[in-house]
C-alpha cells in the first residue's frame, strides 16, 4: 500500500453533539474520535441504505446518550456478537458496539455538524459499488478487513496535520 500524506483532519470544539432524525436521541461525545472510516461491506450498505456506510470510533466513557433507545444484538461478519442502538420513534441508528469493546461507533451521519470529517480509510473496498472509485486521496484502502491501529495512527496524522494548520 503506498503512504501518501496525511489529509488535514481539524477537529471542532468538544463536545461533539448529534442525534436521530426526529430530534428524541440527543448525544455528546466530550473526547476526541478514535478513528473514522468507510465501509464498503454488504451489512454497511444495507444498514446505511446506501453505497457504503461510515463509522466514527470514540471512548466508550466519552458518550453520553440521552432519548428512547431500542438495542438490537446482532453477529457480524466476523463472528462477532455486537449491540446497535436505534431511536425507538424513528429508527435511526445511532451507534453500534461490539461486545466487550472499549470503543463505541457513531453513526457520523447523525452529528450536527459533520462536515470536518475525512476517513481515514476504506474497508472491505472489494465489495464496493462498481461505479465508486477507490480512493486516490491519501486514505488507508483495505480490500478485505482494516488494520486497526493503522487506521487509528492514521487518524492520529490527520488531526495532527489539521492541529498544524
Amino acid at each position: 500500500m503506498t503512504q501518501t500524506a496525511a489529509t488535514p483532519v481539524t477537529l471542532p470544539p468538544l463536545p461533539l453533539a448529534g442525534g436521530c432524525q426526529c430530534g428524541a436521541v440527543r448525544y455528546r461525545i466530550t473526547a476526541p474520535p478514535v478513528t473514522c472510516y468507510v465501509c464498503h461491506c454488504d451489512d454497511c450498505r444495507r444498514q446505511s441504505g446506501s453505497a457504503f456506510g461510515m463509522s466514527l470510533q470514540v471512548p466508550h466513557e466519552s458518550v453520553e446518550i440521552a432519548g428512547p433507545l431500542v438495542d438490537l444484538s446482532w453477529t457480524g461478519g466476523s463472528g462477532r456478537a455486537s449491540t446497535r442502538r436505534f431511536c425507538e420513534r424513528c429508527g435511526t441508528r445511532v451507534t453500534h458496539q461490539i461486545d466487550g469493546s472499549a470503543i463505541v461507533v457513531i453513526k457520523p451521519g447523525t452529528l450536527d455538524d459533520p462536515d470536518w470529517l475525512r476517513p481515514a480509510g476504506h474497508i472491505f473496498s472489494d465489495q464496493r459499488a462498481a461505479w465508486l472509485p477507490r480512493p486516490d486521496d491519501g486514505t488507508l484502502d483495505y480490500p478485505q478487513g482494516p488494520d486497526m491501529p493503522e487506521l487509528h495512527r492514521r487518524w492520529s496524522e490527520m488531526l495532527a496535520a489539521g492541529a498544524a494548520e
